[in-house]
C-alpha cells in the first residue's frame, strides 16, 4: 500500500507534473556560440564530412544574402510579400540539408530558402512573392520537379497537407518523407495538431518542425502557450519529440537525419523544436518589432547568429576564410542579379490572367468577367 500510495501522491502533485515536462526535454547541443564541439560522439553520429560542412555553411550564406537582396527589393516596391529569416540559416538550412530530393517540403512563408535549396530558382521566388503564376512552378531551370509544395500563408495548414503525402508515400512504401515547418504560434492552430495526430495515427513519413522563434507576429512566446516545450506538444499525439539549439546547425542536421531515418522505415512522424530567433521584424509589411521587444534582446541574439558560430568552427578546421566567404558572397550577389533581371523580364499578369488561374474551370459569371477585362486589354 505504501509503494502505491507514493504513486498517487506523486499523480495528484501538479508542481511534479510541471517540473517533469520540463526536465524531459533537454536541449540537443553539438556546437557552441563560440565554434567549439561539446559532444564528439554526436558529432561522429551527424557522420558530416568536410565538403557537407561546407554544403550547408554555403546555404546557410545563401539564406542570408536572400535575407538581405529580399528586403532591399521589397523597401523599393520590387518584391511582394517578404518575411525575414535572419538568424534562422541554421534551424532552416541545416535541417534542409538532411533531406533528399525524393523528399516532399512543405513549407510556411518564412521558408523560402528551403525550398531554393531544393533546386527551386530564386526568379520564381521573385515571381511567387509578386503572385505571378509562374512563381507557383515548381521546376527547376532545366525543367527537373522540385518536391515541393507552395509556401503556406495559413498558419499551420501545412501539416495536415504534409501528412496526407506522408502517409501516401508509406502506402506506395516509397523511400522518401514529406517534412513540413511551421513556427511557435503554428503550434497553437489547430492544423497543427490535426495533422500530427493524423500522420500518428497511421505511422506516416513525416518530420515535423516547429522553429520557435520567439514570437508570433507580436506574441511573445511565453504568451503564446503556457506549454514549457513546443515540443511537449508531440507527446500528446504518441510521436517522439525533441528539442534542438536552433542554431547549431550540425544539432540541427542531426536531430533531423535521425528523425527522416526513423519516419522512412515506417515508424511514424517525429516533432523537432528548433530553439531559434528572428533578428528583424515578422514580414516587410510595416511590422515594428521594437513595439514588442526591446533592442537589448534583439542585440543580444544578434550575439547568437548562427552564422558566427559556424563560420569559427570551419575557420578553425581550415575549411573556411575571409577570402572564400568574399568570393562566395560575390558569386552569390551575381546570381541574385541575375534572377531578379529574369524576374523582371517576365510579363506582369493581367486581370484577365488572375481570374483564368483562380479555377481551374471558371464559372460562368468569371467567364463574363475575363472576356469583358480581355476585351479592355487588362
Amino acid at each position: 500500500m505504501a509503494d502505491i500510495s507514493k504513486v498517487n501522491e506523486q499523480i495528484l502533485d501538479f508542481d511534479y507534473q510541471l517540473k517533469a515536462q520540463d526536465d524531459a526535454f533537454p536541449t540537443l547541443q553539438i556546437l557552441d556560440n563560440d565554434g567549439q564541439i561539446l559532444d564528439q560522439t554526436a558529432l561522429k553520429q551527424a557522420s558530416l564530412t568536410d565538403e557537407d560542412l561546407i554544403n550547408i555553411f554555403h546555404n546557410m550564406l545563401l539564406n542570408r544574402q536572400l535575407d538581405i537582396r529580399s528586403t532591399k527589393l521589397a523597401k523599393q516596391g520590387r518584391f511582394g510579400f517578404f518575411a525575414p529569416t535572419a538568424g534562422q540559416e541554421a534551424s532552416q538550412m541545416a535541417s534542409a540539408y538532411a533531406f533528399k530530393d525524393e523528399d516532399w517540403l512543405f513549407p510556411g512563408y518564412r521558408d523560402i530558402p528551403e525550398i531554393v535549396a531544393k533546386g527551386w530558382p530564386i526568379w520564381k521566388a521573385i515571381l511567387w512573392s509578386r503572385g505571378h503564376a509562374l512563381g507557383n512552378e515548381y521546376s527547376t531551370d532545366d525543367g527537373k520537379p522540385v518536391n515541393s509544395w507552395f509556401p503556406q500563408i495559413i498558419i499551420g495548414a501545412q501539416y495536415v497537407e504534409a501528412a496526407g503525402v506522408a502517409l501516401g508515400l508509406r502506402k506506395r512504401n516509397k523511400d522518401a518523407v514529406s517534412y513540413a515547418y511551421t513556427g511557435d504560434g503554428g503550434s497553437s492552430q489547430g492544423d497543427f495538431y490535426e495533422g500530427m495526430n493524423f500522420a500518428a495515427d497511421y505511422h506516416a513519413n513525416e518530420v515535423f518542425f516547429v522553429q520557435n522563434n520567439g514570437f508570433a507576429i507580436s506574441t511573445p512566446r511565453p504568451t503564446q502557450t503556457a506549454a514549457q516545450h513546443l515540443a511537449a506538444k508531440g507527446w500528446a499525439v504518441g510521436v517522439p519529440s525533441l528539442v534542438v539549439d536552433g542554431q547549431d546547425a550540425i544539432a540541427v542536421y542531426l536531430a533531423a537525419k535521425k528523425a527522416r531515418a526513423w519516419a522512412v522505415s515506417g515508424k511514424g512522424p517525429v516533432l523537432i523544436e528548433t530553439l531559434t530567433n528572428r533578428f528583424e521584424a515578422h514580414s516587410t509589411a510595416g511590422d515594428d518589432p521594437l513595439r514588442y521587444r526591446s533592442q537589448a534582446d534583439i542585440d543580444a541574439w544578434w550575439k547568437k547568429d548562427p552564422l558566427i558560430r559556424m563560420r569559427k568552427y570551419l575557420t578553425a578546421k581550415g575549411l573556411w576564410d575571409d577570402t572564400k566567404e568574399k568570393a562566395y558572397l560575390a558569386e552569390l550577389d551575381s546570381r541574385i542579379d541575375a534572377d531578379i533581371k529574369k524576374a523582371d523580364a517576365v510579363d506582369k499578369q493581367k486581370i484577365s490572367d488572375y481570374l483564368k488561374h483562380t479555377l481551374e474551370n471558371p464559372s460562368y459569371v468569371m467567364k463574363e468577367q475575363i472576356a469583358k477585362f480581355e476585351s479592355e486589354g487588362k
